[in-house]
């Protein structure tokens, strides 16, 4: 079929919109909340000394994030259709319908490793439950890992329940499923994140960890033996911070460009933007609420890195009265997190499939699921079986994928956007602040044009420069 004839045949659809605001909001926030902000944001955080580093992670989501996320839903609700298509129908004076693909490499990227990751959270559900991990020391912890992700055959059946998760969600529509799966995920999820967080709250020893947390201390960035050394662990914490920002809200694919396509004009997009973000950031600080003062009663440092979920957390459960109840609900809270992330991508993909190529919904699902499922397997197989494949510098099949898309297509993703919504030769400044005040709720702050049109530009360009710093650094060496 011709570009020309399914354009014809798109414009004569009616756009399917999510039943309510706050369907949409959950949706938004689900493709946000996920194992960035309950995996990689407290461990982060313990690394940069805590509270210093979620006030200045707090500061970057307001002025960093957040107007990118407007950016993106004023671009598909404009428009109304994926970015497959928005860049074909919002008027602009440069060409950025090569922009188009962006968004669908990304997705389909970034489902490649998260489904696997998605699977290990599922698969340590029963472990828990069998108190595989009672009394155990981290040593056996680590074996328990190594075995999962040294089994081919189990890592490949929890990465295609992953994908079949998201695949059923899509196949009952926007509003029939992915809305009201999304509505179930995150109910969910907040409940057992409360319980968690009485639990760990009211464990004797966790008000050090709370007050690790969250009372801000800076001295801790500026534990350096010298001025240049404090400066750049300051620096680090800075850098790190910004990007966590970033990558925390999934913005720079064209995820949220399709979830602001499937909204009406009732309410401005600053305000819907806010509540996605807050839901998002509350999920991430409730996570550090359970983890750090756990860790403190326990005695567990709280900057064990990447493996403090699936080896130093364990051990803390199996040592708690109750521990294998507690763990396992803790990790179908995880579970939930990476699900609702995998469903929101996944109908990224379906709607983008439908827009470009005018195909209906049971066959843009089927064949988004079978292409990445096959697509997911290297990753899969990059623990074990094909564990030497890698690149030096950046480590294994799924750190590769992982930095193809957090390193490049997100703060590139996200400046393309800058651009296209803030300078005269993209879709420009009038045309997105009057789809972004449209509505009821709140406007956009119009004294951010500067910062929008060059700050935040400049930043995105640091965090793809940055990202490449310790890389080229590692293969000069090499040289």
């Amino acid at each position: 079929m011709g570009n020309g004839v399914v354009a014809e045949i798109q414009e004569k659809e009616e756009r399917t919109h999510f039943s309510s605001r706050l369907g949409f909001i959950l949706v938004a926030a689900g493709c946000a909340v996920g194992l960035g902000n309950v995996w990689r944001f407290p461990f982060i955080t313990g690394e940069y000394g805590g509270g210093a580093f979620i006030l200045i992670y707090l500061v970057f989501l307001l002025v960093f994030g957040l107007p990118v996320m407007v950016m993106e839903f004023s671009v598909g609700r404009a428009s109304q259709r994926s970015t497959a298509r928005s860049f074909h129908v919002l008027p602009s004076k440069g060409n950025f319908r090569w922009f188009s693909w962006w968004g669908y490499v990304g997705s389909m990227l970034l489902l490649m490793f998260y489904t696997t990751v998605c699977g290990w959270m599922i698969a340590y559900i029963p472990r828990m439950i069998n108190g595989e991990f009672d009394g155990a020391g981290a040593d056996v912890s680590g074996q328990v890992f190594s075995a999962l992700t040294g089994n081919p055959t189990e890592l490949i059946f929890w990465m295609i329940v992953s994908v079949a998760v998201g695949a059923i969600a899509s196949f009952g529509g926007v509003q029939k499923g992915v809305e009201r799966a999304s509505k179930f995920l995150m109910s969910g999820l907040f409940i057992i994140l409360i319980a968690l967080c009485i639990r760990s709250v009211t464990l004797p020893g966790a008000g050090a960890g709370l007050e690790f947390y969250l009372m801000p201390d800076f001295g801790k960035l500026f534990a350096g033996a010298t001025f240049a050394e404090q400066m750049g662990t300051f620096g680090d914490a800075v850098y790190a911070a910004m990007g966590q920002a970033f990558f925390s809200l999934s913005v720079g694919m064209g995820g949220m460009a399709i979830f602001g396509s499937r909204i009406g004009k009732e309410r401005s997009l600053t305000g819907e933007a806010l509540s996605a973000t807050g839901l998002d950031t509350l999920v991430a600080l409730m996570a550090g609420l359970i983890i750090f003062p756990a860790c403190f009663a326990y005695g567990i440092s709280p900057d064990a890195g990447p493996s403090l979920v699936f080896v130093t957390l364990p051990v803390v459960f199996g040592e708690m009265p109750l521990g294998s109840v507690w763990g396992a609900l803790f990790f179908v809270f995880m579970s939930f997190a990476a699900l609702s992330t995998v469903i929101a991508v996944f109908e990224t993909l379906v709607t983008w499939t439908e827009d470009r190529w005018g195909w209906q919904r049971k066959r843009a699902v089927v064949f988004n699921a079978v292409t990445l499922a096959i697509l997911s397997v290297p990753c899969a197989l990059g623990f074990n079986v094909w564990s030497e494949v890698g690149i030096p510098g950046i480590g294994d099949i799924q750190s590769i994928e992982d930095f193809i898309v957090s390193n490049n297509i997100l703060p590139l993703g996200g400046l393309i956007f800058t651009l296209y919504c803030t300078r005269k030769f993209g879709w420009g400044w009038d045309n997105f602040i009057a789809e972004a005040d449209s509505g009821n709720g709140l406007k956009f702050p119009q004294f951010l044009r500067g910062w929008c049109t060059w700050g935040i530009p400049v930043l995105m360009i640091i965090i793809f420069i940055m990202g490449y710093v310790p890389k080229f650094a590692f293969w000069l060496g090499m040289a």
